[in-house]
């Protein structure tokens, strides 16, 4: 009976086991359409115009689509954009988007250049590149560039250049054509004469600042104090040339101070990188050697020679890693991995010979099996049969999702992929471009369409212009001192610039500011070291770094309101660029702790954009189409970019040899461009790739700023400051951009000069009320803080001293004084004539006073001392001593010592004498009182800060004091009291073993936050 129970359950088993099998050959997987011929592939793929499944059954039954009116219909049904209508890239499946009994009826409109059948801008007509396919855009351009507009002159290369470049010794047209049969330059009657024969203005020589290139304007011999001669240049002589001064910058104690002027960072001293622009930071440097079993960096450091090749960056230039090849792989269809972990050739598997020491290139029963013919292997695509096992593939444009299944490739997750807007297609992808550009034919990058863009940058005596397209080469602004950073309003065609020697901003209109009569100066206070310039060309408001007082600051476009918003946090801020559209300024900081940093334009939202792998930020630029910052490094010599919350990093170039000392930027289409202050010239790369490096102007005198000028660079936007009929959003003084974090955020904020606040309505400005003057003051007086105090000694009305009073010290803890009301008058402030006060017994230690220990508050106050009848006050600010210069030894210090012992002994019988025959004044109030632990000697001053007036002051003239000092009420008179003046510090003893049951003379009880 169990025999055939057994037979049973075997015979139902095997069933399930065949019907299982059959199930999978026929079944497809969730997510997947079973094809007629039993292939699987993803659901996603049914009835999308393509066959898939090989034999067109995806595409059966499928519904008919209706194409968009702004869609173009294939003949096969499929839609594609209609932008993508003969473009010269078939989009349809049957190409008929790029038929040409389609495209050869194309009708350019008046803008457009017709290459033959497609049209291109107008504006790319003979600008030196092929954007027709059959090169028509560069035809017949000889023609049109013969002659260069009046007042310029053409190079031999058919180059244009302004005249103020001929003959001014540096070669501006790169064939040399420009500086060829030219007399020796002369200079004007209000011109110096370089040893290096240039010309420069009179003023210029002999103010601190080298302006010839040999630095001849600055020679001692001319400039020296002693026997300095008029003479100079050419007319100096045969006296040898000295070496160009130093510029006069001010370097901070840690600071290395190169021979040229700059200022650097010590680490960086001895590096084997110059920083200095004379490269001194790299002379007299010790030979750097490597032990023989240590390994040399790029940098000259050493490490151990294990690190080498060991996976990890061990040198700062990771060339430890540089060449290293890992031989253990063990990969592509030539080799083949046993399970042992051995790699042998692909062709001895399955040959019969045991190549892997544990036979598995010799599986029997996979040697000689083809897997693709069943049901191809599984593999949606391609199914390709190995010796053992096999390997499924995918066609161009897709990926294995698994090891079976393959999927489109998504080719815009590569940010490199297009010029400006990247299209995921099936296996493919289409490149686009924003409004206002154009897809060049031939090389597949957007364009922009308008005028032709130009370059603007400084060069320290002047800011020049290159056009990039017919590269002519003009002059801008002449004779500027040091001209370091500038901007442009491109929609009023007005540009913004600063000289840093003469710490100004200036203004002009581009077509008037070669005119130094139409140069308008905006700002020409309180600037110390400009350094970047940003303009808001939507809300007209300017801003600019300031690395002499450590600040970013903003003022309108006419320079009649500004406001300082961020100097706090700031080492050495250098550039800022500010995008208007969503809110946010950025800026680059080289200080001790690099960093490039954003906040909205407003000054809020302040955060770190980037702060690892960084050294000398200098330049940044923002390029709004992609929503990426990129920036300069002068000191690791890269360009690099990131998105606009400092993610997904790139590096487009890396180069010691390519990037000297990149200094400022700018990108356009699909360059980048930047100043090198090293190489002295203007460069240009491919943005995306950092090749196609092309040297645009040469031989300049010390680059700083560069700007692309086009109108694509600042897009239109509302203004929100006058929207609504309303101007300047309603603010009494400035209407500042907000940051717009989301679509709740405000469009604007007001601001409010220094000293004034904005009121309840946030729109108006009032006076900024006391506590918030006095914010730091109060935070001080409102702290726990240790004040070391001056007791003083008042001999008796019957009395008399060897020396006078006596000045002591002690320190004693003050904690949360409260302002008190002022005092009537001076009279009512002196205390009985009966009174002594008592010295304190650390009277001997007064020569140890510690100012350090004493708190700075404030207010334009000056420490006083007065004589009032035959009174010794003492008066200060707030609770700090008043006659600290008094008190100073003046006689011997051996007098001093002796001195100082027959004081001791005087001093003990004096003690023993006053407690018994005078009367003391306490603090009973236990909340006043000194608690447990201090001495009964100590003392406190009780002053008052009022303005001091009354009879007794004709003879000294004394600030007056803008309120009271501590938590000290009234003096003298009636509490209620007001106005007044200021009695003098009286140093009162604090805390006595026993209560005072005299009268006080002060009427009210002191008040202190608390016991110390």
């Amino acid at each position: 009976m169990w025999t055939e129970i057994g037979k049973l359950l075997f015979f139902h088993l095997l069933v399930m086991e065949l019907h299982s099998t059959k199930g999978t050959e026929e079944e497809c997987e969730d997510g997947q359409f079973q094809c007629n011929n039993k292939r699987c592939i993803p659901t996603i793929w049914r009835c999308d115009d393509d066959d898939d499944c090989s034999d067109n059954s995806d595409e059966e039954n499928c519904p008919r689509k209706t194409c968009a009116p702004t869609d173009f219909a294939c003949q096969n049904g499929h839609c594609v954009s209609g932008r993508w209508r003969c473009d010269g890239e078939p989009e349809c499946p049957d190409g008929s988007d790029e038929a040409d009994s389609i495209c050869i009826r194309q009708t350019c409109p008046p803008e457009k250049f017709d290459c033959g059948g497609k049209c291109v801008s107008l504006s790319w007509r003979c600008d030196g590149e092929k954007d027709c396919e059959n090169g028509a855009d560069e035809e017949d351009c000889a023609a049109d560039a013969r002659a260069c507009p009046t007042g310029e002159f053409q190079c031999h290369n058919r180059r244009c250049l302004a005249l103020p470049y001929v003959c001014d010794g540096d070669d501006d047209c790169g064939d040399g054509s420009d500086e060829a049969k030219c007399a020796p330059p002369t200079c004007g009657p209000h011109e110096f004469r370089c040893n290096s024969s240039e010309c420069v203005p009179q003023p210029w020589s002999c103010d601190g600042d080298p302006d010839c290139s040999d630095g001849s304007d600055e020679w001692p011999q001319r400039c020296g104090a002693a026997g300095g001669g008029k003479g100079g240049g050419a007319e100096g002589g045969g006296r040898p040339p000295a070496p160009p001064p130093a510029r006069k910058l001010e370097c901070s104690p840690g600071e290395f101070r190169c021979g040229s002027g700059e200022c650097i960072r010590p680490a960086w001293r001895c590096d084997r990188d110059p920083d200095c622009k004379d490269k001194s930071d790299e002379a007299d440097c010790p030979v750097l050697t490597c032990r023989p079993d240590e390994f040399q960096c790029g940098d000259g450091s050493c490490i151990h020679g294990t690190k080498q090749c060991n996976k990890v960056h061990n040198c700062p230039d990771h060339s430890d890693e540089a060449g290293c090849v890992n031989a253990t792989k063990c990969e592509g269809p030539h080799k083949f991995l046993c399970k042992n972990g051995e790699c042998i050739d692909s062709d001895k598997v399955c040959d019969g010979a045991r190549d892997c020491k544990d036979r598995s290139d010799e599986p029997k029963k996979e040697c000689g099996l083809n897997e693709c013919q069943l049901n191809n292997g599984g593999c949606s695509h391609v199914c390709v049969d190995r010796p053992i096992g096999f390997e499924c593939r995918c066609p161009a444009g897709y990926k294995l999702l698994d090891k079976r299944t393959c999927g489109d490739i998504d080719e815009c997750e590569n940010p490199d992929a297009c010029s400006q807007i990247c299209v995921n297609l099936k296996g493919d992808f289409k490149c686009e471009c924003h409004l206002g550009y154009e897809m060049d034919p031939v090389s597949k990058t957007c364009k922009a369409e308008g005028k032709s863009p130009y370059l603007m940058f400084t060069n320290r005596h002047e800011i020049r212009r290159i056009d990039l397209v017919k590269r002519d080469y003009t002059q801008v602004v002449p004779t500027q001192k040091n001209a370091v950073a500038l901007d442009v309003d491109v929609a009023s065609n007005r540009m913004f610039w600063c000289d840093r020697f003469h710490r100004r901003i200036y203004s002009a209109y581009i077509h008037e500011a070669s005119d130094p009569s139409r140069q308008l100066t905006l700002i020409d206070s309180s600037l110390h070291s400009p350094e970047g310039l940003a303009l808001d060309w939507v809300q007209h408001n300017l801003y600019w770094t300031d690395s002499g007082d450590r600040s970013i600051s903003v003022a309108t476009a006419n320079g009649a309101k500004r406001k300082v918003l961020i100097d706090s946090d700031l080492s050495e801020p250098r550039a800022i660029v500010v995008d208007p559209d969503r809110g946010f300024m950025y800026w680059s900081d080289w200080g001790t702790r690099a960093k490039i940093e954003k906040a909205g334009m407003n000054g809020v939202d302040r955060q770190i954009l980037v702060s690892e792998g960084i050294e000398w930020p200098n330049g940044i630029t923002l390029d709004l189409l992609s929503r990426r910052l990129y920036w300069v490094d002068s000191k690791l010599h890269l360009i690099c970019s990131v998105d606009l919350s400092g993610a997904q990093r790139r590096v487009v170039l890396a180069s010691t040899e390519r990037l000297g000392h990149p200094y400022a930027l700018a990108v356009f289409e699909d360059r980048v461009y930047w100043t090198d202050r090293e190489k002295e010239a203007v460069y240009s790369a491919n943005r995306l790739t950092g090749q196609e490096l092309t040297a645009l102007a040469e031989n300049l005198n010390d680059p700083h700023d560069i700007m692309v000028v086009h109108e694509l660079r600042q897009p239109k936007g509302v203004d929100s400051c006058n929207m609504g009929g309303i101007e300047n959003g309603g603010c009494d003084f400035l209407c500042l951009r907000a940051p717009q974090i989301t679509e709740h955020s405000p469009k604007y904020t007001c601001a409010c000069p220094h000293g004034e606040e904005l009121g309840e309505d946030m729109r108006r400005c009032v006076p900024a009320t006391p506590s918030a003057q006095d914010s730091n003051s109060t935070a001080t007086l409102n702290t726990s803080m240790t004040i070391t105090m001056e007791t003083a000694s008042v001999i008796p009305p019957n009395s008399t001293g060897p020396r006078g009073p006596v000045v002591a010290t002690s320190e004693i803890a003050v904690t949360g004084l409260t302002p008190a009301p002022p005092i009537t008058s001076m009279a009512d402030a002196q205390p009985p004539s009966n009174w002594t006060l008592h010295p304190s017994s650390s009277s001997s230690s007064s020569s140890n006073t510690s100012a350090g220990a004493i708190p700075t508050v404030p207010g334009e106050i000056s420490n006083l001392s007065h004589h009032a009848g035959n009174e010794l006050f003492l008066l200060g600010n707030n609770l700090t001593v008043a006659v600290l210069g008094i008190v100073i030894p003046i006689v011997p210090i051996v007098a001093t010592v002796v001195f100082g012992m027959v004081c001791a002994g005087v001093y003990l019988v004096w003690r023993n004498w006053q407690s018994k025959s005078t009367k003391s004044m306490n603090f009973d109030n236990p909340v006043y009182r000194k608690t447990t632990g201090e001495t009964e000697e100590d003392e406190i001053h009780i002053g008052r800060t009022e303005g001091l007036v009354g009879p007794h002051h004709h003879h000294h003239h004394h600030p007056s004091y803008p309120g009271p000092v501590g938590g000290m009420p009234s003096v003298g008179g009636s509490a209620g009291g007001s106005g007044g003046t200021c009695p003098p510090f009286i140093a009162l003893p604090m805390g006595s073993a026993l209560p005072d049951p005299a009268t006080h003379w002060y009427t009210e009880q002191p008040t202190i936050a608390g016991p110390k």
